[in-house]
This record gives C-alpha cells, structure tokens and sequence, in this order.
C-alpha cells in the first residue's frame, strides 16, 4: 500500500548533543560552512546519502553513532563552537543595528511578500528566478541584521520533480510533501492554539490557512498552508502546487498570499511581540492584494478612514517590485472573476478595487497596474529592466515620457556564502576578511593569489563538476530506460582539462535554450575539435504547461544522445539548488543569450561570477550594465533590440553564428593559451578580474542595502508621516489630490515668452516667462518646468534637461513663472514648458498622473 505522505522521524537526541537540533531547525546552516562541517561529520556517509538534508540525516543515523558522538570530546567541542556562534549570529547587533545607533533613520520592521522563496533544496518552494533572488534577499538580510519578515505560501508538492523519458520527453513528479518533516514550526498563541487566518470566500464559504515558520536565520519566513481540517476539499487544494491550476485557483493563492499574509503578519506579531511592519514589500504583483486588506484595516478598523485617505497612507509604506518585461508576463484576471472574490471586503467598494487594476482591456484586471497603484515607491530589477519597465508602464503615466515614468531600478544580487565555492571563499577570505568582502571591500586582495593557485583551484572544481555530471546523467539514463550495459560511456564523459560552459535556467521561449543547436554540424565542430575541445552542460525545467519548451528541450537531449558528442555535452534533469552549486562552481564560462531586452536580471551568471566564471551573454538583464568585453567575459552581439518577444530566425541564425565565433575564435583560444607551466595566463587575469570588478557588485548585502536606503528607509519615513496625529498627513493629502484632480482640467500653460541677448550660441542662456492658469489652485500647488534638450526631425526633445521655472506674481488666477535655461549644446534644440501638481508628501513629481503642456 502507497504511503499518503513521507516524513522522516529522527531518533531522540543524547542531551548532550541538544545543539544539534537547534542548529539544524534554523537554516542558517545551508549557507554556514562551518556547521555543514559539523553536520557532514555526524555520519559522512549518510550526509552524502541524503543530499546534505539534516533532517533525514539526523533520522537516519543509528543509535549507536549518536550515543558515540555524545562521549566524542572533539565533536562536543565543535557542537559547542557552533552553536555559541549561532546564538551570536542571532543576537548581537549586526550592520543594522549599527546603522540605527549612528542615527540613522530605518524601518523597524519590514514584510517582503512573494509567492515562493529559494532558500534551501531541503525546502522545495521555488520554481526559478523569482524564488532564488526571495531566498537570497531573506539570507542577505538575516546577515545584515535587517529586520525583514518573510511572507509566503506553503506548497504542499512544491513545484515539480523533473526526468526524462527515453524520447527526451520532460515528465513531471509532484512528491507530497508533510510540513511535519520539513524544517518548519507551526505558529502557536500563548496557549498553545495553532495560529490560522481566515478569509470569506464567495456563497458563504471560508478559506482557513495554518502558519508554518521557516527560520532564515534571523528572518522569519512565514508560510500559509491552506490544507487544513476546517477548509472543503476545494479550500484544502489551494496550496497544492505553485504555478498550477486554472485563473480561479491562482486568484485564491494571490489572495491568501496577500490578504492572508497580512492578518499571518499580525498573528505573528501579537503573539511574539513583533514590531508591525513599517514598509511591505511586494515582490512581483501576485501578492498585490496586500494593499486591499491594509486599505480595508483603516476604513473598517479604528482609524475609520475614507477609501483615498486609507489609500494615501497606504500607499506611502508600500514598495513594488516588478520583474516582468513583457505584458504577457504578468498575472491578469477577468474582471468578473474579481468582482466575485472582492465584493464584500469591509470598507473597501469593488468599484475602487477594479479601478485599482485597471488597464486598457475593460474586461480584465491587471495584478501590475494594481501593484503600482498601490506602491508610492516602484523598480525594476536592473538598469535595463528599469528602462523596459518605464516604458511598458507609460500608459498609466500620459503626458510624461517614459524616462520620467516613476519606476526606479535596484540590480539585483546573490547570496555568496549560499553561491560561492568554499574553496574560492576560503581564499578570498584569506586575503581580504570576511568582513570587508560582505561589505563589498577587499576585493582586490585577489590580486595576491598566484595564476597557479586560482587555475589549480578553478580545475579542482572542474573535476567536481565532472564527476556530478557523470553520476547524474548515469541515474537519469537508467530512469529512461537504458540498461546499465549500454551506459559504459558515461564514466568517461567530460573531461576536467576541457574548456566547460554551463547553460542553466527556467525554459521559457525567449531564454532560447536551444540557440545553440541553430547550426548542428558547426556545434559538433566546436564540441569535437582536436586542439581546442569544447563541453556544454545544460539544465532547466519547463513549465509543465509549455509544451513549447518540453519540446525544446527534446531537441537538446536529441542532439546531446548522439553518440558523436555525448561525451561533450548533456543535460540534467531537475535542476534544483543542489546541483545548480556544482554547475556555478565549476563551469569556466557561463551562457545567456535571452532575446533581449526580455532578461530582467538573470542572477545566474552572477553567481557563476562570483567563483571566477566568465559570462558569455547577450548583452541583457544585468550584464547590460557590468559588461566589460574581453575583460569579465565577452558580449555576444545583439541583433535586435525590439520589444517584441518574438522569435525571429534570421535574428537567432546571426546570433548563433556570432556564438560560434567568440567561442572559437576567442573563448577557447584564450582558454588552450598555456605558458611552460600550463596555465592560461591570460584567461587567469580574467578570472581575477571577474572576481575583483564583480564580486562587489553582485552581492545580495549590497541589493539589500540599496533597497533599505533607497526605497525602505524613505517608505518608512513617509508612512510615520502619513499616520501621525491620527493620520492627520494622510487626510489632508488625500483631500490635496482630490481638489487638484477635480482642478486640473482647467489648468494650462497658456503662453510662454521667451528671450535670448543676440543670437543663440553657445554657453549662452534663453530667458523664459510662463503665464499659467492655476484655475481654483494655489500657485503654491503647482510647479512649472522648462524641459529642453537636442530635438530630432520630429521636433522630439531627446535626452531632455528640466530647470524647475519660479513663481513671479499672479494676476486673476493665473500665475507667472519665470527662470533660464542654458544652450549647453550646439545644434538643433529645442524646449517646452509644462506644469504638474506639486506637494511636500508626493515621493515623485509624476506620482499623481497629472500635467499640463504648453501647446501651440
């Protein structure tokens, strides 16, 4: 008879080895190398059995040993080193805490909502990208001491389990996961009750959801699980899986994500003692609906506030983060859908909720456009993906162009205590301190290491890469059905003296996986070459959805079963954590060719940087702006710059054929360049480089430091006052905006006048005079601008300067501004004059959506 559910029951630890439980409940120890130490010296053997999961080492372990380790002095005293630093790690003041004794001004207490979190393999609730950069900016945060509370979903088969049948054919596993084995606690009142929200659903019917607490380090994960005795059959399924079901189940997850997690927030922080959050931050709009359940705490709570009023200091706390930058992208709903769900919530009108949502199409509702209405403060997730994003999003800012759309952008980062190689850590932190190289210094002690030490180290985990892929492709060959007979091959596949690039990541279309197959013979040229031989490791998952990518990926496991290659190229199924380690640890060059610019960060090739990787990339995502050719790695020529997301064969053919070149005319040639002692100088000092340029630059602290100076700390700051004297900032804004918009219709720039001494040269200045109907506003509202610059043939002001014009007098309503602007460059130029509202509250000029522009 199949088991319903798997857990591991562990043995009942000697006294004396107490700590160990401890250590493992908190997975600090997944990015701690010193308790992996540990944890791996309870039973070496076992650990490597178990894929480094303590819980089923610590089930497996016989008796025996665990008695023998309790009378094992040396052991004792590493539990004890352990442990202690763990206490401390938990409780003495970090870079926070010491930023708030300098007197800077940070949050208490911020939540950070997504709908998964990659923190660990041992706890499987992340699909990709999304998830790995949530777990690392929990990590990150626990490290710097910021107290962040992580909000999320308890997916009870997590997101899939990947093999392949003999055709190449992805095929699905969803293992059921029990929360009682995983590293969770339930959250439990002063009674010992367990904690649960509720929300009322449609006819009657309620959604109930138990808190699970995953412990990242100092940050609390709090994770909802909807499977659970009070809810029907229908209710208990909405966690089952992540990015599964139809509209309507996903409209549940995002609303027990964002509706639920705020009320799990406010369990969570009565029964602990919890400061409330200050700041929520909603990574990527499916837990949007945070904002609804906040506006519906102050009109229906205490406060009794007005919706715009509720809105207005909402608003001000709350942070959007968008990764999409495509609209197909992004999650919408029909609007009947949402009328159905939230047509009851307390104080909260349905109509302000659609409105909230939405977007060009009057039938749907769109979780982005209400994740921007609701955020004072938005970004993108590179320089780039900041550019995409104010585009893709002008049309809720008419009037303004793109540039001036108010989306800012943070670069994202990786954990590298998670990501790097101990070996290369090891050594970095020799050299620089671990200290300076978490703060993003010290980096250039690398310069002391020999070529000799890094290209030692570097081959050592080639080797290690080598042998993973080996024993991988060897299991995964068996689960498709060849007998072992015919896999005698396998332990001589790859080589760790050959130049090795590693591809991996999600497979949607525009990733364009297969890129690399666009000329067949050519590859087998570059895999095969006697002199120069290349090898490719490959891994991803498609959504179970995308036949699309199933199929691309077929064609990959095709091409790599030829008997020709396959001992130079292969892809592994379930990638995962675990073995996404191995593949950044030892790949020499790491490869991205997205379409661009459809790449919103695509941390990955960070973290291959970060153990002395090369990138081979597009020039998208965040090597847009850290590409430094031929010196961290090489661009791989664009052709195409378009938004449009679609693939076009003549671009991939001049792209693919623009790999094959660097590849083997560059890449290689620098790799199979050897002084007399055998080490490729050249591609040495371009390993130090990487390390040196970008090792500072994609650390997850520094992500999470910009985010806590540049969208936090003024969050925070604008919340205190929207709330103060009885949300007195809040009411007056709100009543602000809605005189200026029910104003605005007849405010315009009606003429300006403008002067120049003698002609128009260079370094010279235009004198300008703006006459402004201000209609029933003050002059004190509205702020005047002169915005210039280069013009082209269509009188279009490109690269445009703004000088903010002063109030000179009013006359019968309307105003007069005046000021100069500066003919700082030759050739044709160009001006206008524009007015928008202006108040000390606004965190951005474009936030309200209104402007006037003088016209002809």
């Amino acid at each position: 008879m199949k088991a319903l559910r798997r857990l591991t029951v562990r043995a009942a630890l000697p006294e004396q080895l107490a700590p160990l439980g401890e250590i493992v409940a908190n997975l600090r120890w997944s990015w701690h190398p010193d308790s992996l130490d540990l944890l791996e010296s309870v039973d070496p053997e076992l650990w490597a059995d178990c894929n480094g999961d303590p819980a089923r080492l610590l089930g497996g372990v016989s008796t025996d040993r665990l008695a023998a380790l309790a009378k094992d002095r040396k052991f004792l005293r590493r539990l004890s080193d352990v442990s202690d630093d763990l206490k401390d790690y938990l409780d003495q003041p970090r870079w926070y805490q010491n930023q708030q004794a300098e007197g800077k001004q940070l949050p208490t207490s911020i939540a950070y909502f997504s709908p998964e979190f990659g923190i660990t393999e041992v706890l499987p609730q992340y699909s990709g990208g999304l998830g790995i950069l949530a777990g690392d900016h929990l990590k990150a945060a626990s490290d710097l001491g910021a107290p962040i509370i992580g909000v999320g979903l308890l997916y009870r088969a997590g997101y899939f389990a990947q093999s392949l049948s003999r055709e190449g054919w992805q095929q699905e596993r969803y293992p059921s996961l029990d929360p009682q084995g995983l590293p969770l606690t339930p959250l439990r009142d002063a009674e010992g009750n367990l904690a649960r929200v509720v929300l009322d659903l449609p006819e009657g019917r309620a959604l109930h959801a138990q808190i699970w607490i995953a412990s990242v380090g100092r940050v609390p994960l709090l994770l909802l699980d909807s499977d659970v005795e009070e809810n029907d059959a229908a209710a208990r399924g909405v966690t089952d899986r992540l990015y599964g079901g139809g509209p309507e189940h996903r409209l549940l997850q995002e609303l027990l994500l964002g509706v639920g997690g705020v009320r799990a927030i406010r369990a969570y922080c009565a029964i602990t003692g919890h400061d409330a959050p200050e700041v929520f931050h909603t990574n990527e709009g499916h837990a949007g609906f945070l904002g609804i359940e906040r506006i519906s705490e102050l009109t229906d709570g205490e406060a009794k506030l007005g919706f715009e009023e509720a809105l207005t200091a909402v608003r001000a706390g709350t942070v959007f983060t968008t990764h999409t930058p495509v609209p197909a992208g992004i999650d919408r709903f029909d609007r009947t859908l949402i009328e159905a769900y939230l047509a009851d919530v307390p104080g909260v009108p349905v109509e302000q909720i659609l409105t909230l949502g939405a977007e060009e199409d009057a039938t749907k509702f769109n979780m982005a456009h209400m994740g921007l209405r609701l955020g004072q403060r938005a970004n993108g997730v590179a320089r780039l993906h900041g550019r995409v994003s104010r585009s893709m999003f002008n049309n809720l800012w008419p009037g303004f162009d793109s540039d001036e759309v108010p989306i800012t952008s943070i670069t994202n980062g990786v954990h590298a205590p998670t990501w790097m190689a101990r070996e290369i850590l090891d050594l970095a932190e020799k050299v620089a301190g671990s200290d300076a190289l978490a703060a993003g210094s010290g980096w250039d002690a690398i310069d002391s290491i020999s070529d000799s030490e890094l290209w030692t180290i570097k081959r050592g985990l080639r080797e290690r890469l080598v042998g993973e892929i080996r024993r991988r492709v060897r299991i995964s060959s068996m689960e498709r059905g060849f007998s072992p007979v015919e896999l005698t091959w396998t332990s001589t596949m790859f080589d760790p003296d050959v130049l090795t690039i590693g591809f991996a990541r999600r497979v949607p279309s525009y990733k364009r996986l297969t890129l690399m197959l666009s000329d067949p013979g050519r590859l087998k040229k570059i895999l095969t070459d006697p002199e120069r031989p290349v090898q490719i490791v490959v891994a991803g998952k498609s959504h179970p959805a995308d036949d699309g990518g199933k199929e691309l990926i077929a064609q990959l496991v095709r091409f790599a079963d030829d008997p020709e290659v396959r001992h130079r190229i292969a892809f592994l199924p379930d990638y995962d954590i675990g073995m996404a380690r191995y593949l950044y640890w030892g790949s020499d060059v790491w490869l991205n060719n997205p379409l661009r610019p459809l790449e919103a960060c695509g941390t990955s090739g960070m973290k291959a940087a970060l153990n002395g990787g090369l990138n081979l990339s597009i020039r998208d995502g965040w090597w847009d702006e850290w590409c430094e050719d031929g010196k961290n790695g090489w661009e791989i020529p664009s052709a195409d710059d378009s938004l449009s997301g679609t693939t076009d064969k003549h671009r991939d053919a001049v792209e693919a054929a623009a790999l094959y070149d660097l590849i083997e005319h560059q890449v290689a040639q620098r790799y199979y360049d050897r002084n007399n002692k055998g080490v490729p100088t050249q591609w040495v000092s371009m390993v130090r480089y990487t390390l040196k340029s970008l090792g500072p630059k994609v650390l997850a602290t520094r992500m999470v430091r910009d985010y806590i100076f540049n969208l936090y700390a003024p969050a925070a700051r604008s919340g205190r006052v929207m709330i103060a004297d009885d949300y007195a900032s809040a009411k007056d804004l709100a009543a602000w905006k809605s005189w200026v918009a029910g104003a605005w219709k007849d405010v315009a720039v009606r003429h300006v006048d403008s002067q120049v001494e003698g002609d128009p040269t260079l370094g010279g200045s235009l004198q300008l005079r703006a006459e402004v109907a201000v209609s029933g506003l003050k002059s004190s509202d509205v702020q005047v601008q002169a915005v210039f610059g280069p013009v082209d043939a269509d009188n279009r002001i490109t690269s445009p300067s703004v000088v903010t014009l002063e109030f000179a007098d009013e006359r019968d309503h309307v105003a007069f501004f005046t000021g100069e602007i500066p003919l700082s460059k030759a050739g044709a130029f160009g001006y206008t004059v524009r007015a928008l509202p202006t108040h000390p509250l606004l965190a951005n000029p474009a936030e309200t959506g209104l402007i006037a522009v003088a016209h002809h």
